[in-house]
């Protein structure tokens, strides 16, 4: 059994501050504002806190009691692979006998909860001030046991090694969740020791998470009226009236956005940019015409609407106390801009309204009703949901127009099938939709982000027509401008990436940054320095990142001054999240770049300790390792990630060139024909193949590789002097001649080939 002190472990509450009298007004000071707790607005906004006490946030992190804990503890019993999990209580406390580290049985203290409705999870306390989240969860609704990982990983078996098993960083509490659970949360992860000292105000989403710390706003308060008009926004350090759709948006995003953070939130922040980077919607977080797929916290979806573009805010459809949704949810909310008389009508709906005649719809032998009316309503057609954490509903807020045609064709959801005709099919789905609206549909952005996917190089024309469409919303421009870097750049596309550059949306320029192909070493440094102060640390960071391949004995001294700035704040970034192997890995790349393999090993290697699976960091690693002559290593660790990920074409090439590199030829060329079956396209790597070949004496199959990388890439020079050489040392002088003639005919000042072909 695990008992567990969680101020032990480093794990400590902050104390709210109340203050009870404020002799000296003239000391107001925003800047220095002290978080005070919710307790302290509730005799000047009871309307607002009684209201704020019955939303999620309220309850998104509670101490575990008998008022909080939802879940059956009566010595409860939930058998999941065939263990008898056990939940009771015993001296007041909260526990739960289950699979612990490394797969063994325990007892595990719960010590607070997480969550509300529709379901709730339970934290346990362990070593080193880390709190694990059960997978073991409660489900309000149904009021019964159930496992996440049923629905989160279906099929999969979770070991006790795996990154996402309970114990293990993928489950904690610190890292992953923290940050939008409770107010003023420090994470304090020492990247050393490994050991969290995470701290909050208020174990809850209050207040102050909002409108920030209020010691201020509390002095403000009794100034006479006359002095209070001194100061804005009432002594709060976050201004929530008069200000932009996008100031507001911007204000919940940082917990309403699947993202990754770049630090604590610390108040108050002016661009959104500067404290995270927001996952675009594109695959395989979402579907390819943006549509939800994993978990978006709304953000990534609703910044794609049609509403964003007309600056529609969060707070038009959501009580910004209760967070409950206006009216109800039903089609007044949308009533509100969209005009009743053309849209609430069967004309539009097609569909039954509530209280008419007619049968529900019947579904899966009965289990599933769709009642009559539901189909009228705007939400169930224009904001489908999806499950996530197995019984947690929530709708897409892309707010779209259904689209069962992009069904046939790209094999997304549409609103007809996924959520109420599940025993069609998409086609009937869409002949309805022509027969009521029309054959014609505007081509969607997914159209084209789909045929990127599919290696589909005129997709490339597509992808520059949604950059320039001034009805595409930045977040999708971004998404665009993305994909447009995974391609051969025509040069009106690297013309476009260069204005991009000096777009005014940060993602739109953070996306630039990394898919800039400069002329030349000095056109790098003079086109890109400029970002290198860019009044965002999104766009910062990416371009530090670029310009960390540049030797500094390159740059001026006003840049290089400029870069080493931008570096140290590129490792406070990361190290922010060393928790995590994605920021190890992260560190490891530039660390690699700027020429310090040994910090890069070590980056890498507390990567791989966090997450043995995390492929980026094992294949970099073995660069590393190549490097640093330890081959033995860099071959362990190419050949695992070709065990677990055989899709990974590039890892047989590494892994190809490794094994030449240590005599291996015959475990060369088995991995280079891999590599060149899975990456045809590729000249490089059948002339690496054709090498080997030709080392191990195997002369046909040789001249197959050196005449496809030469077929592949007839006007560069190398690939036919490679074939010249090769039909030279094998004594093939009448291939040679043909070749050498080829060779004098694209070059003919080379006196050198003339002389050859006079000798054979």
């Amino acid at each position: 059994m695990i008992k567990t002190k969680i101020l032990l472990y480093g794990l400590v509450v902050v104390a709210a501050i109340t203050f009870f009298s404020c002799q000296n007004h003239n000391k107001i000071d925003v800047a220095k504002a002290a978080f005070v707790g919710s307790k302290n607005c509730l005799q000047c906004h009871a309307k607002e806190f009684n209201s704020w006490e019955t939303s999620d946030h309220a309850h998104a992190m509670d101490t575990a009691t008998d008022k909080s804990v939802l879940g059956n503890f009566n010595n409860a019993t939930f058998i999941h692979n065939g263990f008898k999990n056990r939940m009771y209580k015993k001296d007041g406390k909260f526990y739960i006998h289950t699979l612990g580290p490394g797969g063994k049985p325990g007892d595990f203290q719960v010590a607070y909860t997480f969550g509300y409705k529709p379901l709730q999870q339970y934290l346990v306390p362990f070593d080193s001030g880390r709190l694990q989240t059960l997978q073991i969860t409660w489900d309000t609704k149904r009021k019964r046991w159930y496992h996440l990982s049923d629905s989160l990983h279906k099929g999969e078996t979770i070991k006790p090694d795996d990154w996402l098993y309970w114990t293990n960083n993928g489950q904690n509490w610190n890292g992953m969740c923290a940050e939008c659970h409770s107010t003023n949360l420090r994470k304090n992860y020492n990247p050393k020791t490994h050991i969290y000292h995470t701290t909050w105000s208020e174990i809850n989403v209050s207040c102050e998470a909002c409108h920030g710390p209020a010691s201020e706003h509390l002095k403000w308060v009794k100034l006479p009226k006359k002095e209070q008009k001194e100061y804005a926004h009432y002594a709060l350090p976050v201004q929530t009236q008069g200000i932009t759709a996008d100031q507001l948006i911007s204000d919940c995003a940082y917990c309403h956005a699947r993202r990754s953070s770049f630090g604590d939130f610390v108040y108050p922040h002016k661009d959104m940019f500067n404290i995270m980077a927001p996952q675009l919607p594109v695959e395989p977080f979402y579907f390819p015409d943006g549509q939800i797929k994993e978990e978006d916290y709304v953000y990534g979806s609703f910044t794609q609407s049609r509403m964003y573009h007309e600056k529609v805010s969060c707070t038009n459809c959501h009580d910004v106390h209760s967070l409950k949704v206006k009216y109800g949810g039903d089609n007044r909310l949308c009533e509100q801009c969209h005009d009743k008389r053309v849209y609430d009508n069967f004309k539009h709906t097609h569909h039954k309204f509530p209280g008419e005649k007619g049968k529900p719809l019947v579904l899966d032998h009965g289990k599933r009703v769709i009642q009559v009316g539901e189909g009228s309503k705007c939400i169930n057609c224009h904001m489908p949901g999806r499950y996530y954490m197995g019984v947690d509903f929530r709708r897409d807020h892309s707010m779209r127009i259904p689209r069962p045609d992009l069904s046939v064709k790209l094999g997304t959801p549409n609103a007809c099938n996924s959520q109420c005709h599940t025993d069609k099919s998409p086609q009937w789905a869409a002949s309805f939709a022509a027969k009521w609206y029309g054959k014609k549909w505007p081509h969607q952005f997914g159209e084209t982000f789909a045929k990127v996917r599919q290696g589909d190089t005129a997709a490339q024309s597509g992808l520059l027509q949604i950059i320039s469409d001034s009805m595409t919303t930045p977040i999708i421009q971004a998404s665009a401008v993305m994909y447009l870097g995974r391609m051969g750049l025509s040069a009106t596309a690297q013309k476009i990436i260069r204005q991009k550059l000096k777009d005014p949306h940060p993602m739109i320029r953070n996306e630039a940054v990394k898919a800039f192909v400069p002329k030349d070493l000095q056109d790098m440094i003079k086109t890109l320095s400029p970002l290198l102060s860019d009044t965002t640390r999104l766009v910062r960071l990416s371009a530090t990142l670029r310009f960390s391949v540049i030797p500094q004995k390159q740059m001026d001294s006003t840049v290089r001054t400029l870069f080493r700035k931008d570096v140290k704040e590129y490792v406070k970034t990361m190290n922010y999240s060393a928790d995590f192997a994605q920021g190890r890995h992260n560190l490891g790349v530039l660390y690699s770049n700027l020429g310090n393999l040994q910090k890069a090993k070590e980056n890498y290697e507390e990567a791989l300790r966090i997450d043995n699976f995390f492929y980026p960091a094992k294949v970099n690693l073995a660069i590393v390792y190549n490097k640093l002559k330890e081959n033995r290593k860099a071959e362990t660790l190419l050949k695992e990630v070709i065990k677990n990920h055989p899709e990974l074409p590039d890892t047989y090439y590494s892994l190809g060139l490794l094994e030449a590199e240590m005599g291996n030829y015959e475990a060369s060329a088995k991995y280079l024909k891999t590599a060149s079956e899975k990456m045809p396209d590729r000249p490089r790597i059948y002339l690496n193949l054709a090498k080997v070949l030709q080392y191990l004496k195997q002369i046909p199959n040789a001249e197959k590789a050196f005449q496809k990388a030469y077929q592949l890439a007839p006007h560069e020079a190398g690939y036919l002097s490679a074939l010249i050489a090769f039909y030279l040392n094998t004594g093939q002088k009448a291939k040679a001649k043909k070749y050498l003639n080829l060779w004098i005919k694209s070059h003919p000042n080379d006196a050198g080939a003339k002389e050859l072909l006079f000798t054979l």
